[in-house]
C-alpha cells in the first residue's frame, strides 16, 4: 500500500531548501524551523488552518518564506545543541500557537524508543489522516543517513511491501525514500522521534 501527501514548492524546490537561507545560523540550525514552516504552510494550502501561516498558499515564495521563518526563528532558533529533543520543539511551537491564539493544532511526541513496528503504524495513521510527520534523528551509525544526523526533516509518504516499509523524506527542497528500518535503527542510545499534530474540527 501506497500514500503521499499533496505537498508544495517553494519556487523550484520541494518544500523549502535550507541551505537558501541566508543568515548562517538558519543555513546550519534550522531544520526544525524549517520542518516547522513547511508544516504550517501546508496545513494552511490542504487542511484550512489559517492562523499558522500568516501569508498566500498560491504562490509561496522564497521571500516570504524567509519572513515566515524569522517569526518561527524566535520559538525554534538554532542553539549550539540544536532542538536536540521533542520536547524542545513541542514547547517552542506550543509557545508560537498559543502567541497566535490558535487552539485547535495540537501536537505531541513519540519517542524512537519505541519499536519500529510502533512507528511504522504511527507513521501510517498521519500520513492517513493527512498530517506531514516531523522527524528528528540524533545520531546515526549507517552512512546512508550522514546527511540526516543531528536534522530534523518531513514524512510525507510511506510505501509498505511485505518485509519493508518505505517512507518519504523531504528535507533540503528535495524528496526520497528510504527504509524505515535503517532510519529507525540508529545503533545508539540515545535517540530522537517523531511528532505527532492534530487539528480538532471547527466548533
Amino acid at each position: 500500500m501506497k500514500k503521499e501527501l499533496d505537498f508544495f514548492k517553494v519556487d523550484n524546490d520541494y518544500g523549502f531548501n535550507q541551505d537558501r537561507f541566508l543568515n548562517l545560523m538558519m543555513k546550519m540550525g534550522g531544520c526544525a524551523a524549517v520542518t516547522a514552516c513547511d508544516s504550517f504552510i501546508y496545513f494552511k494550502k490542504y487542511k484550512g488552518l489559517e492562523k499558522p501561516y500568516p501569508y498566500d498558499t498560491k504562490a509561496i515564495t522564497k521571500k516570504d518564506y524567509v519572513e515566515f521563518s524569522n517569526i518561527i526563528k524566535p520559538y525554534l532558533h538554532p542553539r549550539m545543541s540544536g532542538i536536540d529533543t521533542l520536547e524542545i520543539y513541542i514547547d517552542g511551537i506550543n509557545d508560537y500557537l498559543k502567541d497566535i491564539n490558535e487552539t485547535r493544532l495540537s501536537l505531541s511526541g513519540f519517542s524512537a524508543d519505541e519499536i519500529i513496528d510502533k512507528a511504522k503504524n504511527f507513521i501510517i495513521s498521519q500520513i492517513d489522516n493527512g498530517y506531514p510527520v516531523p522527524c528528528l534523528i540524533l545520531k546515526h551509525k549507517s552512512p546512508l543517513m550522514k546527511d540526516f544526523t543531528w536534522h530534523w526533516f518531513l514524512i510525507t509518504g510511506y510505501n509498505t511491501f511485505e518485509n519493508m516499509t518505505m517512507v518519504k523524506v523531504v528535507t533540503y527542497g528535495i524528496y526520497q525514500w528510504f527504509d524505515l528500518g535503517t532510519i529507525w535503527n540508529t545503533g545508539y542510545e540515545r535517540k530522537g522521534g517523531l511528532i505527532k499534530f492534530d487539528i480538532k474540527s471547527k466548533t
